[in-house]
């Protein structure tokens, strides 16, 4: 490296402006080899380890999709993503940590589409699901199945109706949590079925499928993920699915269409949200890196192996399901007369 050079002070000049002249070049040499410290603002992202926050218990739906993207994500971002797990209020407990988060891309979270109930059943949230948090892009999307456990003398829906008309209220059934939209679509579906089912919830879908299969409930109404490998293992029977159309993972299960529900269609969604206010060039670079993660083929193999459809989309598209949603389930709620407190 080529020594600094120093401006020439000419003769008999003015000392006061030689020595400001010589104090600018120290200067600049200096901050050229020693830049001052960036602030924390323009500091690269991510420099430090992010949280995903998870609204259930290890082994439900959530959890299943959150710890893929997490695990891929901790790849590509080159900084490690914790999984958090706070289960509790049907998953509004993690909303409200989210929403209060700072916005600075180190607090993240994936929702399921109960995020759109809580408006609706809830007189009194801690947070507002459009104005507190900030979309990010869907994930996935599978079908709600209708499960029974090997002890129920029943082969198909029509069976299982059957059953519960002959005793009304003595049959139960279980669900991943009061207020989710798993607990909802079996309120629509006894609404429309006629039959009186007595509602269990649980605090996830892990809990409630070992339930299921112990025989200590004898219907659950589950994400198809939850149910897959213990209706491969023999151990619980899925009578229907909950979409307008057959699962292309469970092509041989029926729809509650075709089963004389006409017209049901339900699904279930996993997407991934910030706290609002999130700065939209850390939103545009999630979107982009959890989309190339979908499309990888093992993370479409293992999604679909569970029951899911790989279903990246804009932050603008989860925001319009979002605000849909609520209205959707605002209008069934009311003609349910739905309501937790």
């Amino acid at each position: 490296m080529s020594a600094p050079t120093f401006p020439r002070i000419p003769a008999g000049g003015d000392r006061r402006v030689a020595l400001a002249m010589l104090l600018a070049a120290a200067t600049t040499i200096a901050g050229g080899a020693m830049p001052a410290p960036a602030r924390a603002a323009d500091a690269p992202w991510p420099a430090r380890t992010l949280r995903l926050l998870v609204p259930s218990v290890p082994g439900g739906v959530n959890d299943l999709v959150s710890r893929l993207i997490a695990e891929r994500l901790s790849g590509v971002l080159g900084q490690t993503v914790l999984v958090d797990n706070r289960p509790g209020a049907g998953g509004s407990v993690a909303f409200e940590i989210l929403s209060k988060s700072i916005p600075d891309g180190y607090t993240l979270g994936t929702t399921a589409d109960s995020l759109t109930i809580f408006p609706v059943a809830y007189r009194k949230l801690g947070f507002d699901p459009v104005n507190d948090l900030a979309p990010i892009t869907l994930v996935a999307t599978q079908p709600f199945v209708i499960a029974v456990s090997a002890q129920v003398p029943a082969a198909s829906v029509q069976a299982l109706f059957a059953l519960a008309r002959a005793k009304p209220g003595t049959l139960s059934y279980g669900t991943p949590g009061m207020g989710t939209s798993a607990h909802f679509t079996a309120e629509l579906l006894k609404s429309l079925a006629k039959i009186d089912l007595v509602h269990v919830p649980y605090k996830g879908g892990g809990a409630a499928i070992a339930d299921l299969v112990g025989g200590q409930i004898p219907v659950a109404m589950l994400g198809a993920s939850t149910v897959i490998p213990q209706a491969r293992a023999g151990k619980v029977r899925i009578l229907a699915v909950t979409t307008a159309r057959r699962s292309s993972t469970l092509p041989e299960v029926p729809t509650l269409a075709e089963s004389g529900v006409p017209g049901f269609d339900m699904s279930q969604w996993v997407g991934v949200l910030g706290p609002a206010k999130l700065p939209q060039p850390i939103v545009m670079r999630l979107n982009g890196e959890i989309a190339k993660i979908l499309a990888l083929p093992a993370v479409r193999e293992r999604l679909e192996q569970s029951g899911f459809e790989a279903s990246p989309g804009t932050p603008e598209a989860l925001g319009k399901r979002i605000r849909e949603g609520i209205e959707r389930w605002r209008r069934l709620a009311k003609e349910m007369k739905l309501e937790l407190n």
